[in-house]
């Protein structure tokens, strides 16, 4: 504890009537209080201080944590520590403990010990299981979660394998499931283990189909599972598998484009989709400074504040960088026509969609975070982008052209579901499967098709 000096009657005292004061005192002054009684009733004052200096340690008043908050949490830390190990209430209070230092270390950069203390959150987790009998083993998630960051995937897998073979037997909503599945499909997939997450996918997907026919869950969740699968599926080369899960997809989205929702749902719908949006393709990159890669298959709230700053910072230059070459994909483009210069024109366009890609998703990701109601008319901009940049190198390059083209259309129907434009999200859908080759048959009878209208925004 960091109370300075000899702790003499007075302070006692004066400790004691500020905590026994029937008027209003702040947390810096609980905080001070609890500190001098640790020294002579640690049994009762330690635990009330661990609290006390975590809830000082975020300003409510601003919505963010102090600049001392790292030293806050780790004398909340320290005071826990020295809780008497016989005190019922001393695990919980270590754990929260630790998790929120770790919070703070990864906040500073200083990973490592960010990641030694979710460690012994794990430890931590393990022992209560061993004594309670509980098979979900508290900790794993977010140890998980550390290891996926710093690209130990297969630690990462590991650790979210043991948690959902644990989580599944016990688990009772679908709702909660559906996000610990999610976690766990990416975790997989970044492992190398390809069947046994299009396995977990697919029971994803015959989940959120119940759920929907049963009006407890939304459509457009269910949306999303099957084109994340088809695409996870095409990926690793089941092109016949994928093709008969954007058939599923299709039907859905007819249905949507028809009656819309069957019922009113909170929005969480569009996270589902936020969450599913970087796995619909490669877009990422790892970082050139050594830095962390946010957890796939989670939401920015549950990566760390490091990850989380690195994503939001990388906004800027990536968008320097779809602007610079651009230009220059202009440039080549009013070339002299060679063979040469064509395959040139090919390659600079392949790239600059990837880098816009790039720049799209992490962009949706980062705004349907930070402004869930606004978000669509943040980053409308760049979807329609990517899909005028796929026209172009269809028209340039019909073979490169045709199965780019069509998974930017793909996202853009997601999106367009997103922000509820079912008919124009069905007209993106379709045109993709006729891309793919996959054209639907003719629209069922008695239900309109939607109006294609033109692709109304301005070059690139």
């Amino acid at each position: 504890m960091t109370h300075s000096g000899p702790v003499d009657q007075d302070d006692i005292i004066r400790a004691r009537n500020i905590l026994l004061a029937s008027g209003r005192r702040t947390p810096r002054e609980e905080v001070d209080a609890y500190r001098v009684l640790a020294h002579v009733s640690p049994a009762s004052a330690l635990p009330r201080l661990v609290t006390a200096l975590q809830r000082l340690s975020y300003d409510t008043s601003v919505g963010r944590h102090r600049p001392d908050a790292l030293a806050l949490c780790e004398e909340a830390l320290a005071a826990a520590r020295a809780i008497d190990p016989a005190e019922p209430a001393r695990e919980d209070l270590l754990y929260g403990a630790l998790d929120s230092c770790q919070d703070r270390l990864y906040a500073a950069g200083r990973r490592a010990e960010g990641l030694a203390l979710r460690a012994e959150m794990l430890a931590l987790g393990r022992a209560q299981a061993a004594r309670t009998g509980d098979p979900v083993v508290r900790g794993l998630e977010t140890w998980s979660a550390g290891l996926s960051e710093d690209g130990r995937y297969a630690e990462a897998a590991d650790a979210m394998t043991e948690l959902m073979d644990a989580f599944l037997p016990v688990a009772t909503e679908p709702g909660t499931l559906a996000w610990s599945l999610l976690r766990w499909i990416a975790a997989l997939d970044d492992a190398g283990r390809t069947d046994e997450a299009l396995a977990v996918f697919a029971r994803l997907v015959a989940m959120e189909a119940t759920e929907s026919a049963d009006e407890r869950g939304p459509l457009a969740c269910h949306l999303y599972a099957l084109t994340g699968y088809a695409q996870l599926l095409a990926t690793h080369g089941r092109h016949a598998q994928a093709a008969a899960v954007r058939q599923e997809a299709l039907a859905v989205l007819t249905e949507l484009a028809a009656t819309g929702e069957r019922r009113s749902w909170s929005g969480y719908q569009s996270t589902f989709w936020a969450v599913l949006l970087p796995r619909s393709g490669a877009v990422g990159e790892p970082p050139t400074d050594g830095g962390p890669l946010p957890p796939s298959g989670t939401t920015p709230r549950e990566w760390s504040p490091d990850a989380r700053r690195r994503h939001g910072d990388s906004l800027g230059p990536l968008r320097e960088a779809v602007d610079t070459l651009a230009a220059h994909a202009t440039e080549t483009a009013t070339e002299t026509a060679t063979d040469s210069s064509e395959d040139a024109v090919t390659r600079r366009l392949t790239e600059l969609i990837r880098l816009q890609r790039l720049l799209t998703v992490r962009s949706a990701v980062h705004w349907e975070d930070h402004h869930h109601v606004l978000f669509p008319d943040r980053v409308r901009p760049l979807f329609d982008d990517g899909v005028r940049l796929g026209r172009r190198l269809l028209r340039h390059d019909p073979a490169t052209g045709a199965p780019v083209l069509a998974q930017l259309l793909v996202d853009r129907a997601t999106f367009r579901t997103a922000a509820a434009e079912f008919g124009p999200a069905l007209a993106d859908f379709r045109e993709a499967l006729d891309h793919l080759g996959e054209a639907p048959g003719p629209v069922e009878p008695g239900r309109p098709a939607p109006a294609v209208g033109p692709d109304v925004s301005g070059p690139v």
